[in-house]
């Protein structure tokens, strides 16, 4: 049975390798027609298969800039059962972009409803919204029907779709372009229709791209240009380097000016914003700042805006430095953004390429020069057609009472028409003249009628049969042939070529460069002045305060500096805890049991109008844990902390300064200990007592300095823990309440006896020292 059943090794590995085979094509099968069919688009047209499908099915709809509007629905409707046989709202959702003007540099979509805004509000519904082409859009499309490029069959064969658009400028440039394929992705910042054409003007007079430098055409586009304005703050140094190579980006930010108000009071208004930021969520993200106090010196945010950008931040000083205000918003919101440039496009429709800003105008101008030569060929074809049929009406013309006698007498005229020998007539037409025939060779002229010119005859009006008509037909055919002796040329010079292109590169400047609407740069340049970080006390009013932090963590800020012992009101059931004074330019530092110091700035304290608010909405401070210490930070000092272990540690107040609101752990304490208390050094010697009334004295330079850590050992316990620590100059002696009320000195040679070193078990308190075994209340 186990010789039935089992299946060796090797059937295993030859099941398993078709397997793995048969998912690396798939897998390849569908990276590949993600990439060229969804994700990146082609650098001659610059757009994906989904814009240029919608652009094609509003063109068969004859959607023009000046045409009719049509509803979104039939056109997104018509463009997927054709063409893209994908979502209608991911096709409408496309057509709704091209139609967004802060979207996309030069809209492709003239839309007539609503079509979503700025804050991020999405489109409506297809059903209620109607759209055509612009002008741009049909400039795209413009020798379509000409044979100017190739056409493919649609997915279900029913039809055919262009494989590409003869596009008559760089739209890939002048729009961007954003994707993401399988293993690559694109993004590309739009840019100024008239410097893109000045840069491929210059390009098409060099055939030779090598005889093109990069710096040239970056001095004809020094950047981008965004729909939304903005100001581009990049070196011209990346800036260059990024077009050379195809990767780099853009450091872009908001425009803003200062209004000046009443009594010296001003404001800044912001009235461009950087690229694909939704106006909604900036103002929430300012609105953050201000609430979480990232930015102390903002006091407020509005949004004024109507049909144009108008945010209002207001400084919470007038002494605050505009320039410092906007480099400290630069690092905390989307005021300032970055763009990334990652110019991975199909270069010739298949193959995807990391292109430089000359590869993508050159694969432009290249894909300029086919269009060129078939539109000219396609014409060429018209031409020759054309003449045949003329040469056709001319020999009628000459022969007309003949002609007429077939048409009237014979059975069959076209057999009868192309059977006559016209030879004697036509050879006394053409007499003492050269003749030129259609495929532009000197040549013995046909007596014999084609098939072409027999039917052309026969369909003939009789109100064409003049001698006004025929006259008219020899000067068309001088003017074809002159035509045709033009485009024989054209397509046989490639200088004649790229002259050509540069004039229609030319039109197009004229007609939707920096004279039309929209056409000027929108997007300025400036230098990053780099804003020193000032300290927060230079823009503050310095006042001073009194602060008042009750037992159950309620703080606040009363003007001026009160009789700290004067009765304050508190909530029911709450009391004083810290009380002392300070001034608004100073910081505090809350010190709590879980060992983290916390840092909160005297000017964000609410006013003494009230019972204040709760510290632990201002800082992270967990529910467990308790203030153990509130101070006024001063600089330089240093600090002595200790748990309820019984170890601690000296550690500079610099050091525990906090940026974020989760602080900074200083003391590491495991459970059941606890951070005890946070003492400033102010003295040669440390006091400390334990739960047991056993006081040690010893020198502070036996503490190690450390910027955080669990410390050393400070007394030795049996039972218990920590109570208190002081320190203390040896040379003034030992100093503590008594019971009564009374200030006790103890000095040596009577102090000796409780001195020792760290870590001893120490000696009995003295006589008259506190019950509550505090050194101080």
């Amino acid at each position: 049975m186990s010789d039935d059943t089992d299946i060796p090794d090797t059937s295993l590995n030859e099941m398993a390798e078709p397997l793995r085979r048969a998912i690396g094509d798939r897998y390849l099968t569908y990276a590949l027609s993600t990439i060229m069919h969804r994700a990146l688009p082609d650098a001659r047209d610059g757009l994906k298969p989904v814009h240029r499908r919608i652009l094609y099915a509003m063109s068969r709809l004859r959607l023009t800039a000046d045409g009719k509007f049509l509803k979104s629905a039939k056109i997104s409707g018509d463009t997927m059962g054709d063409f893209h046989p994908h979502g209608d709202q991911a096709i409408y959702d496309a057509m709704a972009r091209l139609a967004q003007d802060f979207a996309v540099r030069y809209p492709l979509v003239d839309g007539q409803g609503n079509f979503g805004n700025i804050d991020g509000d999405n489109p409506a519904a297809s059903r209620y919204t109607e759209a055509r082409m612009t002008e741009l859009a049909e400039a795209l499309l413009e020798g379509l029907s000409e044979n100017a490029v190739d056409f493919r069959d649609n997915y279900d064969g029913r039809l055919e779709e262009p494989v590409v658009l003869p596009a008559r400028y760089p739209n890939l440039l002048a729009n961007g372009a954003s994707g993401i394929a399988v293993g690559m992705a694109t993004n590309i910042p739009p840019h100024n229709l008239h410097e893109l054409l000045d840069a491929c003007i210059h390009l098409a007079k060099k055939q030779n791209s090598d005889l093109v430098r990069d710096d040239t055409l970056i001095e004809m586009v020094p950047g981008p240009d965004f729909p939304t304005g903005g100001v581009i703050v990049e070196p011209a140094e990346s800036i260059a380097e990024a077009y050379k190579t195809g990767k780099g980006g853009f450091r872009l930010r908001c425009k803003w000016e200062r209004e000046d108000l009443n009594r010296g009071q001003w404001q800044i208004v912001v009235t461009e914003i950087p690229y694909q930021v939704q106006k909604s969520k900036l103002i929430e993200k300012l609105a953050e700042v201000i609430q979480t106090k990232k930015v102390p010196i903002l006091a407020d945010v509005r949004d004024e805006s109507a049909d144009d950008i108008r945010i209002v931040l207001e400084p919470r000083s007038k002494n605050v430095d505009p320039e410092v205000l906007m480099g400290m918003l630069y690092r905390n919101s989307d005021l300032e953004v970055r763009f990334s440039l990652n110019m991975n496009v199909l270069i010739d429709g298949v193959t995807p390429k990391v292109c430089s800003m000359k590869e993508v105008l050159r694969a432009f101008l290249d894909h300029r020069r086919d269009v060129l030569i078939r539109r000219s060929q396609h014409r060429l074809a018209k031409i020759d057609h054309r003449l045949e049929v003329l040469e056709g009406f001319i020999i009628a013309f000459l022969n007309l009472d003949r002609v007429i006698d077939i048409i009237r007498y014979d059975d069959d005229p076209k057999i009868a028409l192309m059977a006559e020998d016209w030879d004697r007539e036509f050879q006394r037409a053409y007499d003492e003249e050269d003749y030129i025939s259609p495929i532009g060779l000197p040549l013995e002229p046909d007596p014999a009628l084609t098939e072409v010119q027999t039917e052309a005859i026969l369909n003939m009006r009789l109100r064409s049969l003049r001698r006004l008509e025929e006259m008219e037909l020899i000067r068309e055919k001088e003017e074809l042939q002159a035509e045709r002796a033009g485009l024989m040329e054209l397509i046989a010079t490639e200088d004649l070529q790229w002259g050509r292109i540069a004039d229609e590169l030319r039109e197009v400047r004229k007609t939707f460069g920096r004279s039309a609407e929209g056409g000027p740069r929108r997007t300025t340049f400036a230098d990053a002045a780099q804003v020193e970080d000032v300290p927060l006390e230079a823009m503050i009013d310095r006042e001073p305060v009194t602060i008042v932090c009750s037992d159950m963590g309620w703080i606040r800020a009363m003007s001026g500096h009160i009789d700290l012992t004067r009765e304050l009101k508190y909530k029911d059931g709450d009391k004083a805890r810290f009380v002392f004074h300070a001034e608004t330019t100073d910081r505090l530092l809350a010190y709590g049991s879980n060992g983290r110091f916390y840092t909160l700035s005297v000017s964000n304290l609410p006013g003494g109008r009230g019972m204040g608010e709760p510290l632990r909405l201002m800082v992270d401070l967990p529910n467990e844990a308790q203030i153990i210490a509130l101070f006024i930070h001063k600089p330089g000092q240093k600090l002595l902390v200790a748990s309820t272990a019984g170890d601690g540690f000296v550690v500079p107040e610099d050091d525990v300064v906090a940026q974020t609101r989760a602080g900074k752990q200083v003391l590491n304490v495991r459970a059941p200990s606890q951070a005890l208390l946070c003492k400033p050094i102010s003295g040669d010697h440390v006091a400390v007592v334990g739960e047991n009334r056993k006081v040690l004295v010893f020198p502070v330079d036996e503490l190690p300095e450390m910027g955080r850590g669990k410390g050393v050992r400070l007394q030795k316990y049996k039972d218990g823990g920590l109570s208190d620590a002081i320190t203390f100059a040896l040379g003034t002696g030992l100093t503590w309440l008594d019971p009564a009320g009374r200030t006790r000195t103890v000095e040596r040679p009577e102090l000796d006896e409780w001195i020792g070193k760290r870590a001893g078990t120490g000696r009995m308190a003295p006589r008259g020292f506190p019950r509550d075994n505090k050194f101080t209340d």
